[in-house]
């Protein structure tokens, strides 16, 4: 099976990956892009909405590039990129709000070294675009003046996340949002779930890959998702908008935490075991500055969570006010959120269009808020007063 066949709805991109990784069986180098839509260059930006699949498209790009003689991914190679642990590959990323610098200066400097076992060092920057701009220009000088044999893949929501002076240096590849057909046919194929379920998961998840994989593969999450909607149906006055935006902080707690917590004691158990600390035996003092370091790491990346989370609550009930929208205007037939028709015509008729583009507006801007470091819970009590239903 090629590498390319676990990847969905972007037939163009993988045209364009699987092109440039067969040049590379040929003998072409690395280096000088030319305009061809077989040319392999040093370095590829892959741009595309949340759940694209940009990051699963990289990997299979590194695969190709890592594999001995073929463009279709050779499978010891690909199981070494599964597991992270290729010795020519580097992955730069991050579990907290923004990736630092040190950690960029660390990649550039690896990314000198020659490959040990395949034709390229591949190296995969997840999320470029949470790099301020002081660390942008580490990564500038890197790709200004590349090694012949590295390969740089980042990975961005768009365009204008980067510096212009990255974007002049890296090959663009767009990705478009799969169809929710396309997205319910991999969860079927990847998790065994049914039909039925996978079609009201990739709908739902508005075919987020990584998020319609959560939903058909975790009951709690598909049952805070829809207390999150009844809970936004529910707002009658100020008072209770207050009371819900609490509400809505609290399941993305609940969720982060959830996606968390196993990771996190896992983590845990396998430093003490590395430092010879025995189940239940306190800690020596000596070692105490390495379990404080990754009590650290633990701490950015739940941040970071619960920003993820409560951003994914925001795009929830964005698709919820959406659906309100579409009933407003006698487009039901498009509506999201189906399991909810009964409730969404109720919601349409207490309010006009222009209100309901308002909330709209609103979730927008309360996104933006918090991306720009507002406190969460003001954030989401200033949005959630515009969805006030009589």
């Amino acid at each position: 099976m090629a590498v390319w066949d676990d990847l969905t709805g972007q037939a163009e991109a993988i045209a364009i990956f699987r092109a440039a990784a067969a040049r590379t069986t040929t003998g072409d180098g690395a280096s000088g892009a030319t305009t061809e839509s077989a040319s392999m260059t040093h370095a590829w930006l892959i741009t595309g909405p949340p759940g694209s699949g940009r990051s699963n498209l990289a990997f299979a790009f590194a695969t190709a590039l890592l594999s001995p003689g073929t463009p279709e991914g050779d499978e010891a190679a690909r199981r070494q990129v599964d597991a992270r642990t290729h010795p020519d590959l580097t992955i730069l990323s991050t579990e907290g709000v923004i990736i630092k610098m040190e950690t960029v200066k660390e990649v550039v400097a690896r990314s000198q070294y020659s490959p040990s076992l395949s034709r390229y060092r591949v190296i995969v920057v997840e999320d470029a675009d949470r790099m301020v701009e002081r660390t942008s220009n580490v990564l500038l000088k890197a790709l200004e003046e590349p090694p012949e044999r590295t390969v740089w893949i980042l990975c961005a929501p768009s365009e204008a996340d980067l510096l212009p002076t990255i974007r002049s240096r890296v090959r663009s590849v767009r990705l478009g949002v799969p169809s929710i057909e396309e997205v319910a046919a991999l969860l079927s194929k990847r998790t065994g779930v049914d039909a039925d379920t996978a079609e009201r998961c990739a709908r739902q998840a508005q075919s987020h890959i990584g998020m319609a994989v959560r939903l058909a593969t975790n009951a709690e999450a598909r049952a805070r998702r829809e207390e999150t909607l009844r809970a936004a149906l529910g707002i009658r006055g100020v008072s209770s908008a207050v009371v819900t935006a609490a509400r809505l902080l609290a399941i993305a707690g609940d969720d982060a935490k959830s996606f968390t917590a196993e990771q996190d004691a896992a983590e845990r158990a396998g430093v003490l075991r590395s430092l010879g600390v025995e189940p239940g035996q306190a800690v020596p003092p000596g070692l105490r500055g390495q379990l404080k370091a990754l009590e650290d790491d633990q701490k950015r990346r739940a941040t970071r969570s619960l920003r993820d989370g409560i951003d994914r609550i925001l795009v929830d009930l964005a698709s919820l006010y959406r659906d309100v929208m579409m009933v407003q205007l006698g487009r039901e037939s498009t509506i999201i959120n189906r399991e909810l028709a009964a409730e969404l015509r109720v919601a349409s008729s207490a309010t006009e269009p222009a209100g309901t583009l308002a909330t709209l507006d609103a979730i927008a801007l309360a996104r933006h808020r918090i991306e720009s470091n507002v406190a969460p819970a003001l954030a989401l009590e200033a949005m959630l007063v515009t969805a006030i239903r009589r």
